[in-house]
């Protein structure tokens, strides 16, 4: 299934948090926290609200963003005002 999101709308894939601490802990999925990395997949058409482009790293809001999955994979949909840095 292919996904456009809408205006200054962003769909981003969240990374994968870490499930094992330094000390070799593992740490079940429903304590982890929400990570606020991802990476861009798709960019709306509203290009002067949109700063970001596919590819880029980026650090969103920590509640920011509808999820959603698309072919079992869990995506979030966010609005560009909800992206606050670029990791370079």
């Amino acid at each position: 299934m292919k996904v456009k999101p809408l205006a200054d709308r962003v769909l981003v894939k969240p990374e994968k948090s870490e499930s094992k601490t330094a000390g070799g802990i593992i740490i079940p999925d429903t304590a982890q926290e929400k990570t606020q990395k991802a990476s861009v997949i798709a960019v709306g058409d509203d290009k002067e609200k949109i700063k970001v482009k596919v590819g880029d790293k980026i650090i969103h809001d920590k509640y920011a963003g509808s999820a959603i999955k698309i072919d079992g994979d869990d995506y979030l949909i966010v609005k560009g005002e909800d992206i606050i840095a670029v990791i370079e």
